[in-house]
């Protein structure tokens, strides 16, 4: 991943956040989790609050939208470590790619029954 394409990441960058965030609803309640934990992370990560992270879901904007608009990324977010599709986040070069796989990571996570504590690195 340290080796993205540009292809690669444009193809990302354009994705609908909306139906990214489907996909982890469906992924987090296929494990039995909750989505409000979902959302309880995703506003952690990059400091959207529950109407804007709503709006965020719903008005069509990018993925790269969505990380260019996020209120502030968690200063914590940089401790998220570990492996997502294969790739060590840490070492990811393009940090909007790195931020990607950042929501990938945590989401991951919790699908898997880790804490939220845990997750959030607190």
């Amino acid at each position: 991943m340290a080796g993205t394409s540009e292809a690669a990441i444009t193809r990302v960058a354009a994705y609908k956040f909306g139906a990214i965030y489907d996909n982890y609803v469906a992924k987090v309640e296929r494990k039995g989790k909750s989505v409000a934990d979902l959302r309880y992370l995703l506003e952690w990560l990059t400091g959207y609050d529950d109407a804007a992270l709503e709006t965020a879901v719903t008005d069509g904007r990018t993925m790269a939208e969505f990380f260019d608009q996020a209120p502030q990324m968690n200063q914590n977010a940089a401790l998220i470590k570990g492996v997502i599709c294969g790739v060590r986040v840490e070492e990811i070069e393009n940090p909007f790619m790195q931020q990607v796989r950042w929501m990938d990571k945590i989401v991951d996570e919790l699908a898997k029954g880790k804490k939220l504590a845990s997750i959030t690195r607190s």
